[in-house]
């Protein structure tokens, strides 16, 4: 799918071609057409299930409402604007740990801009944080200050996109933290942030957590910040824990909720990945609707339907589907939110958390103290939910610019 150098050139701003080195090789994409008809036609020749026998969508995806998302994939859809979107964006690929590594590298006009890598996570890619490049490289033209300007990292985690499939074992959040601090090093940045959610908060977290040379702190919209006494009672079930406040209770029970519809996904690709894989690269709708639905169906709650498209197209082109759910092997299942399996006690460089109200649960502020010894920002978003960059762009930015700003 990368084309030539010459082609790459058009593309990347003057100032980004001063940090190129043999290392780090220009990248763009040109999915040949044949594929995309083959996916126009698998859509077609789709065989779908009977009807669900509720009225809600307590089964899965409601066949009418998916059936008319599908329709819309075969038809309309077209994958040439979000890859025309990508390739106007600086792309590179580089090879760490024998693996080749996919990144955008987007430079503020502002010398002084503070460099942040930003993690994505599963089911998505960095098709969820195109919205944010602006706002942060930019933010005089997004209601921000010139001092609050970021040059941006966002990378195709192993497996996802178009980042390489590992062919051995270890890639987890840990190793992938370790090939980040590599990246910024490579790119010449001697002083950086990082953030994520979802995976990219493990991610994040192994990085401070490693003190990664360079790295000022990290920035999470998903903390792991349930205590273990909570996480004891959710492993079993049972009721809540005594002593809880309010909003611990609140969060309690979005736990148990999220973990009784939605935590099968995690045991399943952190069991059988493989097994999983074989459906999932075969059928482009069956692979839609494992991902669609995740998280109670936020996507189409909260998501342009061409925007989730885009990023279950990415995943059917890339064949990645397993490889990506490999990470959920890799950590045996494990919940991204549970505070004693991140390790949290053991960072020591500054965090910062926002909590989204769509979000799997609204992490009580007491819970993230408790977790992250030195945390120096809390805050509790309007709007927003589990995909907040891609969901709220410029509310998101304006979080990153305020829990980062004592950093720079």
């Amino acid at each position: 799918m990368a084309t030539g150098l010459a082609a790459a050139a058009s593309v990347l701003p003057s100032q980004v071609f001063a940090s190129l080195t043999n290392d780090i090789r220009p990248y763009s994409i040109d999915v040949p057409e044949e594929q995309l008809a083959d996916l126009r036609a698998r859509i077609a020749a789709t065989r779908w299930p009977d009807r669900e026998t509720v009225a809600d969508g307590s089964q899965g995806p409601r066949l009418d409402e998916f059936q008319s998302l599908v329709r819309h994939w075969g038809t309309d859809y077209d994958w040439r604007k979000v890859e025309a979107r990508l390739n106007s964006l600086p792309m590179f690929m580089t090879e760490i740990d024998d693996i080749d590594i996919h990144f955008i590298h987007a430079r503020s006009k502002h010398e002084n801009a503070l460099p942040v890598i930003i993690t994505h996570g599963w089911p998505g890619s960095i098709i969820e944080q195109l919205k944010i490049i602006g706002p942060l490289t930019d933010p005089e033209s997004h209601g921000g200050n010139a001092s609050d300007a970021f040059h941006v990292v966002i990378s195709s985690m192993p497996g996802f996109g178009f980042s390489g499939k590992p062919s051995g074992r270890g890639w987890n959040p840990d190793r992938i933290a370790r090939a980040w601090a590599q990246l910024m090093n490579r790119l010449g940045y001697e002083r950086y942030v990082a953030q994520g959610g979802d995976w990219g908060s493990p991610v994040s977290s192994a990085m401070a957590r490693q003190a990664a040379p360079g790295l000022l702190g990290i920035h999470i919209n998903l903390p792991a910040s349930v205590p273990s006494e909570v996480a004891s009672v959710l492993a079993v079930g049972g009721p809540a824990p005594v002593g809880l406040t309010e909003m611990e209770h609140a969060a309690f029970a979005s736990i148990e909720t999220f973990f009784k519809k939605y935590r099968a996904y995690g045991l399943v690709m952190g069991t059988r990945s493989q097994t999983i894989g074989y459906a999932l690269a075969d059928s482009p709708v069956g692979l839609a609707a494992w991902i669609y639905d995740y998280n109670n169906g936020e996507p189409g709650r909260l998501l342009d339907r061409d925007d989730v498209l885009d990023d279950i197209t990415l995943y059917w082109l890339t064949n990645t589907a397993t490889s990506a759910a490999r990470i959920y092997w890799e950590t045996a299942g494990q919940s991204v939110i549970l505070s004693a399996a991140q390790k949290t006690s053991e960072i020591s460089l500054p965090v910062s958390i926002t909590v989204f109200p769509g979000e799997v649960y609204r992490a009580p502020e007491t819970w993230a103290r408790r977790s992250y010894r030195n945390l120096i920002h809390f805050s509790e978003a309007e709007r927003g939910g589990h995909f907040a960059a891609w969901e709220q762009p410029d509310l998101f930015s304006r979080e990153l610019r305020a829990a980062f700003r004592s950093l720079r």
